[in-house]
């Protein structure tokens, strides 16, 4: 890489076209030996801090692009010094907001917009992560089972605390709003269309989303003594949200049991992690609960047809070598880009479903991957690393 020359004085051959966000510095995406990264050109002590955050994030399980590391004390061929360049992985898979709400037909409901970046904020916030920029342009969407995940690509503003305060994640929360309905309103005069209804109705429910999430996942709960089953269903709704707990503080207060749960001991990522030990397979959160979903049924079908008890261990890896790799191992390698393995995976099963539906009949999983490769696929755009 040319390092002695500013970053907006690079060769364009070096380019990298890909959809990307508004940023307040000089970004530049490159190709590496067949790897994509991000450059974004900062001053030196910005640059260290941001990488150093991402890695502090990355270590909390937050969902944040990779810092690969800063290129420092570069100097032009003049001897002038140039500014850092933090240096991050291209998120594969990912969309800008303006990508989605841009097009005519929505890769994903706007619904799930909010929702992602709601849940974003709460799961940086568990980490004792105060963004102090949380926007659209700051965030990085991937298709997760009908839905989207959010990732963090911007952390300069950021600072890591153990626990935040209310006042800090109000404050947060705040900024978010202002941002988010400041963008869409950009967007919609940039386009000379409306992209949401409402912006400020759009901004405002995505803090309503936070606010609920946050409760579910934090609120103090009490119940008398021998009320043991709400504790398990509060449990229960935890797991079905994504979301484990580490332990629960039980609190008698007399003729009553107070439990707590502190943002610390709340850990994200449920189903991926049943998942990934299972099968090995690393997915977002919704493609994990789908994907045990149809090994769960995959383990009932060997037990009904005969088959010794089956573990769960034993059915993840049959359902892995039968079920799941001889699928994605059916998509031509020229589609494979189009999406990641799990959410193809995740759409034949729509698609199943759909044609056993109007056929009133299971049509099976070999009928059903010809029909999504030939009738969704082969029409989908590329979303592997989304060009301009």
């Amino acid at each position: 890489m040319p390092w002695g020359l500013p970053l907006e004085d690079w060769p364009a051959e070096l380019d990298v076209h890909v959809e990307r966000g508004i940023h307040r510095h000089v970004v530049r995406f490159v190709d590496l030996n067949g790897s994509h990264f991000a450059l974004k050109e900062l001053p030196p002590r910005l640059a260290e801090r941001e990488y150093r955050l991402l890695g502090a994030l990355t270590d909390e399980n937050v969902p944040a692009v990779e810092a690969v590391g800063v290129a420092s004390e570069r100097e032009a061929f003049d001897g002038e010094a140039l500014d850092s360049v933090l240096i991050t992985r291209q998120l594969e898979y990912a969309l800008p907001y303006r990508l989605i709400l841009g097009r005519r037909m929505l890769p994903a409901p706007e619904d799930s917009i909010r929702a992602a970046l709601a849940e974003l904020l709460v799961r940086i916030h568990l980490a004792g992560f105060f963004w102090g920029d949380c926007s659209l342009s700051n965030a990085l969407f991937r298709r997760d089972a009908g839905a989207l995940s959010a990732y963090l690509v911007d952390a300069e503003t950021g600072e890591l605390h153990e626990r935040l305060s209310d006042g800090q994640r109000a404050h947060d929360l705040s900024i978010a709003e202002e941002n988010i309905a400041g963008e869409l309103f950009d967007l919609a005069a940039e386009l000379e269309r409306e992209v949401v209804d409402d912006p400020f109705e759009f901004a405002a429910d995505v803090s309503d989303r936070y606010e609920r999430l946050w409760a579910e996942l934090t609120l103090d709960e009490v119940f008398a003594p021998g009320e043991g089953q709400k504790l398990e269903e509060r449990l229960r709704r935890l797991n079905e949200l994504g979301f484990d707990v580490e332990e629960a503080e039980l609190v008698r207060q007399g003729d009553i049991v107070r439990l707590k749960l502190h943002s610390k001991v709340v850990e994200p990522g449920h189903h991926r992690r049943r998942l990934l030990r299972l099968t090995g397979l690393d997915a977002e959160e919704n493609q994990a609960r789908r994907l045990l979903n149809d090994l769960t049924r995959y383990k009932a079908y060997l037990q009904r047809t005969g088959e010794n008890p089956v573990s769960d261990a034993q059915a993840a890896g049959r359902w892995l070598s039968e079920i799941f790799e001889p699928t994605i191992a059916a998509i031509p390698a020229e589609l494979r880009g189009k999406r990641a393995a799990a959410e193809i995976f995740h759409e034949i099963l729509e698609h199943r479903w759909f044609l056993s539906e109007r056929a009133k009949r299971d049509v099976g999983l070999k009928k059903a991957t010809e029909a999504y490769i030939e009738q969704i696929l082969r029409q989908a755009p590329d979303e592997q690393r989304p060009l301009v």
